[in-house]
């Protein structure tokens, strides 16, 4: 979409989730949205397989949002046009019982994506400055040296995890990943919604937990550790975005907009040339097929 800009949805510094929209449609309606994510994803999907054949980045694109944001629809559709093995989608629960043996970072870090591929990551690394800091009792299980109660885990401590996932990152992004960080930004009324249906309609009733009801009683305090989280690992290298998402076909059309804004950046992501031995020989090598 010509008037859709990324820098519109980027975070910089100072970000105050009350200033965002949470809501958008450019004035089109739902059947023009899906047309315009139809034409997107395809552009998307041939870039993919021009970043594989280059063979020298990775992407990874970080999904966070409050529950009922619309994560795995939008994962679904955005990617749908994706040659299945150019694309690997990563779902992060309660940390097993092996990942809390080692560190937070680890069980992240041995599924990063190869170079030419998508790695998605559907809520992230940053669950750990996330629920942890809204239940900070979770770190206890991390049996961290020096952290024997609720009390030892002061700002310090979040300062440091900010500054090991911004080292992280920067990391990646010398070696050649390519990333992108989306908050979906769900309003509260509209989470309201969204959980009433799932009660309504007995096919999704499956999505429903009672816990979804406790930690929407968290809701301030979860914005603003998503507020602080942004504002403080948001860099060039790995920028976060913030996706207006109460209307799902609008965000996945800005979410895949910016994706192949960014992305079309990178004017050195081309197909490799064919040898020029190999160049001169293509129609005696095309001859000898046609004469089989």
């Amino acid at each position: 979409m010509d008037n859709l800009k990324s820098s519109s949805y980027r975070a910089n510094k100072g970000l105050n989730l009350v200033d965002c929209p949470t809501f958008e449609n450019f004035g089109l309606s739902d059947k023009e949205l899906k047309k315009q994510l139809q034409k997107i994803r395809r552009t998307l999907g041939e870039f993919q397989n021009t970043l594989y054949a280059h063979g020298k980045y990775s992407v990874l694109i970080c999904i966070q949002g409050m529950d009922t944001s619309g994560k795995d629809s939008l994962i679904r559709e955005v990617f749908k046009d994706f040659n299945a093995s150019g694309v690997q989608v990563h779902s992060f629960k309660v940390p097993t019982e092996l990942e809390l043996k080692h560190d937070y970072l680890w069980r992240h870090y041995i599924v990063l994506p190869a170079k030419g591929i998508f790695g998605v990551f559907n809520r992230t690394h940053y669950e750990n400055v996330l629920v942890t800091r809204v239940h900070p009792e979770y770190i206890l299980g991390e049996h961290i040296p020096g952290v024997h109660t609720v009390d030892d885990i002061d700002q310090e401590f979040w300062d440091m995890r900010f500054k090991q996932i911004r080292n992280f990152e920067q990391h990646l992004s010398q070696h050649g990943t390519l990333i992108f960080k989306f908050f979906l930004n769900l309003s509260k009324d509209e989470q309201r919604r969204r959980l009433l249906r799932r009660l309504e309609l007995r096919e999704k009733n499956w999505k429903f937990s009672p816990g979804d009801l406790k930690e929407r009683k968290l809701w301030d305090k979860y914005q603003e550790c998503y507020e602080e989280a942004i504002n403080e690992t948001s860099t060039e290298t790995a920028p976060w975005y913030v996706v207006p998402a109460d209307n799902k076909k609008a965000a996945r059309v800005i979410f895949a907009s910016i994706l192949l804004e960014e992305l079309s950046k990178y004017t050195d992501i081309k197909e490799p040339e064919l040898e020029d031995k190999v160049k001169a020989n293509l129609d005696s090598y095309k001859q000898q097929l046609e004469n089989e």
